[in-house]
């Protein structure tokens, strides 16, 4: 497991904000904010932004057809992000809005920087464009001469731009991919960032004369940055880059979460710029797949975007937070069905973690006048508890959910499995009943900790009726999950069911 220190700075991207939040939007979100809510367990200065990207013509037209300024339409679909991310429990430090004065300045000081250092030339530009992707493409890169990601036509722009010259940056990135190892994870998307560089690498364009909504260069106000120079800045903005450099300096690098389509620009264009700004690049890129619906990406064009709030009415937050977390790989693309998440709902919540719950605190009720009693120092369960555990702490690390709680419901399973050959339902009340019933309470105590990246409101309500004050995010790790920290002596109560199963 990589060394720990103290600040923790990860990211997911800014989301267009004329989009509506979908699915793949919330996967990105949601394991962002349980990578951030796990290392808030490890006791580091977490820091954690998502956001909005707010400028360009893809939002300026939108704003034309709806008859209103783009600030104003920026303002108006800006809450459809943030609602979402609400319902769904998202734990972010900071939203960051590419509209606000805070990122116009950043962003005009990176520009500069460049600009100073020489990586910034202006030059006629003539090519083929996707306004969705806000990218330009070469025609072998095209599908039938429609853009490879959206599947729309691209338009011929021909004007004066300013450039940045990647080119420079061709042995400079080689030499970081060669000493960082892990820049890029997994191992596939490093190889294609690396593929991307060793095609040999071109100068790209970064300013628009044709609109006005966005950030003018600070050196030639008839220009407005284009997309990558504005968007990307946001995670150097948030971090303080221009009016807190102690911020800056504890915080950067961060840990980027992206989806597979804007590689090429985190991992080639990103670092390029902030090198030649003098910046060190960031810590890691994790690069995750597409969530297909029905084996298709999922797009307006298609129909098939699922928006978060539909399923949160049929499965809860915490049943949407575990399907994306333990369900989908992070890495691979994903295939999002219906009848996978119900069976996964019942299975890992409403059959393992919401039973053994019923079953502890009904059995405590009717052998121990509904008082917790406390776990035995050698119980079975406690080897079980350490070895799992390694295993949670390095899958998180990883940015691995899927396999940690593979992990934490290896303990669930297996103290289940405890229970039914204990079988203290049938024991007289007693010190054996009291030790069986200690030994899955201490269980119960420690799972309200592991799984609560995942599913805090379950975990909450587990603390809640086993007696437990506090909530889980105030723990500490690895102390907390020490076994024997269960005390007796609790006021244990039975509820309704945790996860009650689906049809």
């Amino acid at each position: 497991m990589a060394c720990v220190t103290n600040s923790y700075y990860v990211t997911t991207p800014i989301y267009y904000v004329n989009d509506a939040p979908h699915i793949g939007h919330a996967y990105t979100t949601i394991t962002a904010d349980a990578v951030a809510r796990w290392h808030r367990l490890l006791g580091r200065d977490v820091r954690f932004l998502t956001g909005t990207d707010e400028h360009g013509l893809k939002v300026q037209r939108a704003a034309e057809e709806n008859g209103c300024t783009p600030k104003e339409w920026a303002d108006q679909t800006v809450v459809r992000f943030q609602d979402a991310w609400a319902q769904l429990g998202i734990s972010n430090d900071d939203f960051i809005r590419t509209s606000e004065q805070r990122h116009h300045t950043a962003v005009q000081k990176l520009l500069q920087a460049c600009y100073d250092n020489g990586d910034i030339d202006l030059q006629t530009y003539e090519g083929l464009y996707c306004v969705s992707c806000e990218a330009y493409f070469n025609e072998d890169d095209l599908d039938l001469g429609n853009c490879p990601i959206h599947g729309r036509p691209v338009e011929h722009v021909a004007e004066e731009n300013y450039f940045f010259k990647l080119s420079r940056y061709e042995q400079p990135l080689r030499d970081w991919y060669e000493t960082h190892p892990d820049f890029v994870l997994p191992t596939t998307k490093r190889n294609e960032a690396l593929g991307f560089i060793n095609q040999g690498l071109r100068d790209f364009s970064i300013s628009r004369t044709s609109i006005d909504w966005g950030i003018p260069l600070p050196w030639d106000t008839g220009h407005v940055t284009y997309v990558w120079f504005d968007a990307l800045t946001n995670y150097i903005t948030a971090a303080g880059y221009v009016d807190d450099p102690a911020s800056f300096s504890h915080y950067w690098p961060a840990i980027h979460l992206i989806g597979k389509d804007i590689l090429r620009f985190h991992c080639v264009y990103w670092p390029a710029m902030l090198m030649s700004a003098g910046l060190a690049p960031p810590e890691r890129v994790h690069v995750h797949g597409f969530l297909l619906v029905g084996g298709e990406k999922m797009s307006k064009t298609r129909l098939n975007q699922i928006a978060p709030a539909d399923l949160v009415a049929d499965f809860g937050v915490d049943g949407v937070r575990h399907h994306f977390l333990h369900d989908q790989i992070f890495g691979p693309d994903g295939d999002f069905s219906h009848e996978g998440m119900t069976a996964r709902f019942n299975a890992d919540l409403a059959n393992n973690l919401g039973n053994l719950l019923s079953r502890v605190t009904t059995v405590v009720g009717s052998k121990c006048g509904g008082v917790g009693t406390a776990p035995r120092p050698d119980s079975p369960l406690a080897p079980i508890v350490a070895r799992e555990y390694r295993i949670i702490a390095e899958s998180w690390e990883r940015i691995s959910p899927s396999e940690a709680l593979d992990a934490t419901w290896r303990i669930i399973r297996e103290t289940n499995a405890f229970l039914e050959e204990a079988e203290p339902w049938k024991a007289e009340p007693g010190p054996l009943a009291d030790a069986i019933l200690g030994d899955a309470l201490e269980v119960l105590r420690i799972v309200s900790i592991l799984a609560s990246p995942a599913v805090p409101d379950a975990c909450a309500e587990i603390r809640r009726r086993i007696g437990l004050t506090g909530d889980a995010e105030e723990e500490r790790l690895p102390e907390s999950i020490e076994w024997g920290g269960y005390p007796a002596g609790l006021l244990v109560v039975k509820g309704e069911p945790l996860f009650p199963r689906l049809k």
